[in-house]
């Protein structure tokens, strides 16, 4: 079946161009197209995507503020949302981010990595942007935190290298080749992590890992 899309941004230049580019996809379709915020977040509660495709700066709503309010926390039924915008800023990815975003991409980048990050954010993985991960999380990792949640149980030594990963950026098949395992048991780490740490999304666990000092390791 067909990834369903929904881009929002105020340029139609720009949201005819990304359509054409997922539309000659196979497996990905465009349903939806918005102007401006709040239309993008009226769109996709009644057309549930798969996928929202969403710029930073946009008119009556920012791509921010729609992604906390279809992603956010105490949201039952969060979507997918990847932020796409030319603005290379800390504090915007980190705001898109912490508002619930899988994904995070300039709009220089390429129509191979835009596919791979709407796969990806469809998968329940999360793409951010070469050059940006590791930099954001490391200069945010406290930022307005106080002192890192602890986990419910222990992790276990498999579970710490799977984290580690996950602060990379990696998908789940790059998890499961590094450490020569399935995907489906990726998946299942990931689960218990998510468990034990409280987090949403696999964002977030890349964040706690930052704040605590594993990443890197």
């Amino acid at each position: 079946m067909s990834i369903r899309v929904l881009i929002a941004d105020d340029q139609d230049l720009v949201r005819t161009g990304l359509g054409m580019i997922l539309d000659a996809q196979p497996d990905i379709q465009v349903v939806g197209e918005a102007a401006d915020g709040r239309q993008a977040v009226d769109l996709a509660r009644r057309l549930r995507p798969d996928v929202c495709l969403f710029d930073i700066r946009m008119p009556k709503m920012d791509g921010i503020e729609a992604t906390r309010q279809l992603a956010g926390p105490g949201i039952d039924d969060p979507l997918a949302i990847v932020i796409i915008t030319t603005f290379d800023l800390d504090e915007y990815v980190y705001g898109a981010l912490k508002a619930g975003a899988r994904g995070f991409l300039l709009k220089d980048a390429g129509p191979q990595l835009l596919v791979q990050a709407i796969q990806a954010a469809a998968a329940g993985d999360a793409l951010i942007a070469p050059g940006i991960t590791a930099r954001l999380l490391a200069t945010f990792a406290n930022a307005g935190t106080g002192v890192p949640a602890q986990p419910i149980d222990a992790l276990t030594e498999r579970e710490e290298q799977v984290l580690a990963t996950v602060a990379l950026g990696w998908t789940n098949a790059e998890i499961g080749d590094q450490l020569h395992i399935s995907i489906s048991t990726v998946k299942t780490h990931l689960g218990s992590l998510m468990v034990k740490l409280g987090a949403r999304n696999r964002v977030e666990l890349a964040m706690w890992a930052y704040e605590t000092g594993r990443a890197g390791r």
